[in-house]
């Protein structure tokens, strides 16, 4: 049951606009601050399973925190999230977009945000799991975001791409991740490299990959989550106001 869920931002939050809203061929699920004006904006990237409620709650914590906050669909190339009934099929459309694509619709993401007049014009972006990998993509792709936060994604392919990193970056990732870690020190040499740097935190006390997500009891990890949580926000609160 929904209202079981720990943390839960009300879908209907009086203090919040919260709903799904469209952009060019994109479409994405909004919320920010009602009213509010000079926002800074985040764009929230889902997992591997598409924009789920969960990804749409993340986006309503942003709010609640003073940001515009767009998760942007990004299987909808492939006919939108909604449309499939098992995590097993949103997986294997995941596995099928075409990165050149996420990239264009992120772009498309940002440069609605960055025309709101809500907006400030400042972006950040942050995603989780497969949406990490996207968002650490994305920065390398993109100049004009202001900060950027990975959590436990995987690295750009190939890794010297991260050479075109131009904003402020973090990462959270958790030390019970087999499938990410390694990446963890080759990141971090192949920044350094290249004169950049991040902020990053391995999560102990047995955090594992999917920390974050809240939905899902085998994962979650309460202290991690809030630990990282606080981090991302004064992190961006940082980077995006004004």
């Amino acid at each position: 049951m929904a209202d079981t869920i720990p943390y839960l931002v009300d879908e209907n939050d009086p203090d919040l606009e919260s709903g799904m809203v469209e952009y060019g061929s994109c479409t994405g699920y909004l919320s920010r601050p009602k009213g509010g004006a000079n926002l800074g904006s985040v764009i929230v990237i889902h997992e591997n399973v598409g924009l789920v409620d969960h990804i749409k709650d993340v986006a309503r914590h942003f709010a609640k925190e003073g940001f515009a906050a767009l998760a942007p669909d990004l299987l909808q190339r492939t006919g939108g999230t909604g449309q499939y009934t098992t995590s097993q099929d949103a997986i294997a459309a995941i596995r099928s977009l075409d990165p050149g694509g996420c990239v264009e619709d992120l772009t498309s993401t940002l440069e609605y945000l960055k025309s709101q007049g809500f907006a400030n014009g400042k972006v950040g972006v942050v995603g989780y799991c497969w949406g990490g990998g996207q968002s650490l993509n994305f920065a390398t792709k993109c100049n004009q975001l202001n900060a950027a936060v990975v959590y436990y994604g995987r690295n750009p392919d190939p890794l010297e791409q991260v050479a075109n990193i131009t904003c402020p970056l973090m990462g959270n990732y958790a030390e019970d991740d087999p499938n990410i870690m390694p990446g963890i020190e080759p990141l971090k040499a192949e920044l350094a490299k290249h004169d950049k740097s991040i902020d990053l935190k391995i999560h102990g006390d047995g955090a594992k990959h999917a920390f974050n997500n809240n939905t899902n009891a085998d994962r979650w990890h309460p202290e991690a989550a809030a630990d990282a949580w606080q981090r991302t926000s004064d992190f961006f609160k940082a980077n995006l106001s004004g």
